[in-house]
């Protein structure tokens, strides 16, 4: 190696999950060298045994620096005494844990971390679905709903990040009964539209319901008005929907068709012409979205990066 050559630098990468922890350790977003998959059980033995795969990887070469993609929702705001802490998190025996503070305590390197949704939606503009366009939306729908928007390869940030999730919607006419499942408002879009709530209703997972044109027409509908919203506020060039309720796609079409009811020829764009198959989309990266994202995180955070993210801790 010559005196000015570098060794291609190793990342650590985490997405956090309710149920799982995935950790790997990369060299970029397409080269990971190392990766393990950690039950999410509570948050001091779920650490532990995070902070002893990092380090019984290090052998292979100093970690330059970290990326989080956690479930949320997060204190974000580098100038917050909470930063990196979770929140109002669902999630039992999770709140106001420090996400950065726990990795901190063995680990010096800069330290990036964002939702999970957002580090997907990241992934997706870079790595996947978008990467011929400028603006993007990342739906995940599972156990909650969330999402995170991409602008010029940046993602959209305010006073906090986005929780498209707990909009409110509009009933369907044939779900006037079910108060919803969410613990903060009942019948948001998460309440009405994520795994837990057509378990409650049906019995069965989406996946089992894809013959049942009443709850398609039910759960794909709360999901297009979501997408209309989206189309209205910020006019994305396109929205990517993944998540275990999307069933690998097979909700898609109902979705496509009810936003095109919904938005009623008012915005005129050849973008909303015809199926829509080309707007609203599955994950091109699928499951790796996350990880992927944490890993993209991470190298913005370090000096070959070219730039620290802003959520860099």
């Amino acid at each position: 190696m010559g005196m000015t050559e570098r060794a291609t630098p190793l990342y650590g990468a985490i997405e956090a999950g309710g149920t799982k922890f995935e950790c790997a350790i990369a060299r970029g977003a397409d080269e990971i060298v190392a990766r393990t998959r950690i039950a999410t059980t509570d948050p001091r033995a779920t650490f532990d045994a995070v902070l002893q795969f990092f380090a019984g990887h290090e052998a292979q070469g100093p970690i330059e620096s970290f990326g989080i993609a956690s479930f949320g929702p997060l204190d974000l705001d580098p100038r917050s005494p909470a930063f990196g802490r979770l929140l109002a998190t669902p999630k039992p025996g999770w709140r106001d844990v420090d996400m950065v503070g726990a990795l901190r305590s063995r680990f010096t390197q800069p330290i990036a971390i964002d939702t999970d949704v957002n580090a997907a939606a990241l992934a997706e503009s870079l790595q996947g679905a978008n990467r011929t366009l400028q603006s993007l939306v990342y739906v995940t729908v599972g156990t909650g709903i969330g999402g995170g928007a991409i602008n010029g390869g940046e993602l959209r940030q305010g006073l906090w990040h986005p929780e498209m999730g707990h909009i409110g919607v509009r009933r369907h006419a044939q779900d006037q009964s079910f108060a919803g499942v969410c613990p903060f408002h009942g019948d948001c879009l998460e309440g009405l539209a994520n795994g837990p709530a057509i378990l409650a209703r049906w019995g069965r997972p989406m996946s089992e319901l894809l013959t049942n044109e009443l709850a398609c027409d039910i759960i794909g509908g709360y999901l297009a008005q979501l997408a209309a919203n989206l189309v209205l506020l910020i006019a994305p060039e396109r929205i990517v929907f993944g998540g275990g309720v999307m069933s690998g796609g097979a909700l898609l079409p109902t979705v496509r068709r009810s936003l095109t009811a919904q938005l009623a020829g008012y915005i005129v764009h050849p973008r909303l012409e015809g199926d829509l198959a080309q707007f609203i989309v599955e994950p091109v990266l699928g499951e790796r979205a996350g990880l992927t994202g944490a890993i993209v995180l991470a190298m913005r955070a370090g000096s070959h990066g070219g730039r620290r993210d802003i959520h860099a801790g």
